[in-house]
């Protein structure tokens, strides 16, 4: 059985992919970009390194950097009306994941119209809208590669997946050089969001030969320098490399699809506002113990990918040591769970039916090895608040 695999049609990957704003534009013959971005970029001086070369080289250009983190329709419907006011040929993204996914998601409703809600799954959504440079400045997401965006319906605080073709950049520029100032709190949020990504795309129910290959390369580098650039953030042959396997780990689950990891994360991040990242790091370690009996071949692979079990080990003793490792990353790295994250006991508990059923209606929990009830998964999310 064949499978569809989409991807940018140009990625520029390296130190110094910034620069290569400019020549990428021409290449495409486009002349007027819209940048989507944040205050904080603005403030670091990373905006300039777009904007200048474009005024040399004559473009023009408008900016708009009030997107939110985790991004709501609002913000989104802001955005298009900025947009439109410029006439853009196209969209620039600069920025991590919240920039990201509302670059996409304004650069998709400019063109089409309608709210978000229109277009959240089951719909898919693949006729393109403007084309999207998308500029990534954290490894975790995967945004700049993938056919997703992820918007907040803030009438149901509802996070909404919304997929297709349409949410796929046109080029990717990964520069690793501009994650060298993240901080350790960010750096292993979305570190370990990358490594979900990875293993889940490598179980999915959804998964091929080209997803297998790029969730194996990004496991086996992330086992290696997730921690040391963490502990170490200068270190720039490890911030490179967990960069590309943040980049790699993207393409992987775009094109296998998640699992009943981020599922269940998008409620705890929509109603207590907890980083994405975060919410699945909360929940892998457990996550994984419930589904591993159902892909024990598979979870095993991938603890050998990640160095920390051998070829000489049997698969139940790979699966033991998984569980064990990821545990241990959690603690090495310093995730709270919802209780040390100071969410309110009685408000987590009385939505965990809701995030439940929204985890369930997202279509994500049907890809994972084992699919969950309701009720399990109200399980899991009391077994993770402390």
């Amino acid at each position: 059985m064949s499978a569809s695999i989409v991807q940018p049609r140009q990625m520029h990957i390296g130190a110094g992919a910034i620069d290569q704003l400019v020549p990428v534009l021409q290449g495409m013959g486009l002349k007027r970009p819209f940048i989507v971005t944040d205050a904080f970029m603005v403030s670091t001086g990373n905006v300039a390194r777009l904007t200048d070369p474009l005024t040399r080289a004559g473009m023009a250009f408008d900016v708009f950097s009030d997107t939110v983190p985790d991004p709501t329709s609002g913000s989104i419907d802001q955005g298009v009306q900025a947009l439109q006011a410029h006439k853009p040929d196209c969209v620039v993204a600069l920025g991590g994941g919240s920039p990201l996914d509302s670059a996409k998601a304004i650069a998709f409703l400019a063109q089409y119209g309608g709210q978000m809600r229109d277009y959240k799954v089951p719909v898919i959504n693949d006729v393109p809208g403007l084309p999207v440079v998308a500029i990534p400045t954290t490894a975790g997401t995967g945004s700049e590669a993938t056919r997703f965006t992820i918007i907040t319906d803030e009438a149901t605080d509802e996070k909404m997946l919304c997929t297709g073709v349409a949410f796929c950049p046109a080029i990717a520029l990964v520069d690793y050089e501009l994650t060298l100032t993240k901080p350790r709190r960010l750096t292993a949020d979305t570190g370990i969001d990358s490594l979900t990504h990875a293993i889940e795309a490598y179980v999915s129910a959804k998964r091929n030969p080209y997803s297998d290959g790029l969730a194996q390369l990004a496991m086996t580098a992330l086992a290696r320098h997730l921690r040391t650039v963490c502990n170490e953030p200068d270190n720039r042959p490890a911030r490179e490399a967990v960069m590309l396997a943040a980049n790699q780990a993207g393409l992987a689950f775009s094109n296998a699809s998640v699992c009943l990891v981020h599922g269940m994360s998008r409620p705890i991040g929509a109603f207590f506002h907890v980083p994405h990242g975060l919410s699945n790091a909360m929940l892998l370690p457990a996550v994984t113990a419930y589904s591993i009996d159902a892909a024990s071949e598979r979870y095993a692979d991938c603890a050998r990918f990640m160095g920390i079990a051998t070829h000489t080990d049997t698969d139940a003793t790979a699966n033991r040591k998984l569980i064990d490792e990821l545990h241990q990353l959690n603690a090495d790295l310093d995730v709270p769970t919802p209780k040390g994250y100071g969410i309110d006991k009685d408000r987590y508990f009385e939505l965990l039916p809701t995030m439940a059923e929204q985890a369930l209606a997202s279509g994500s929990p049907g890809n994972n090895p084992r699919v969950p009830t309701i009720d399990e998964m109200v399980a899991l999310y009391t077994e993770i608040w402390e």
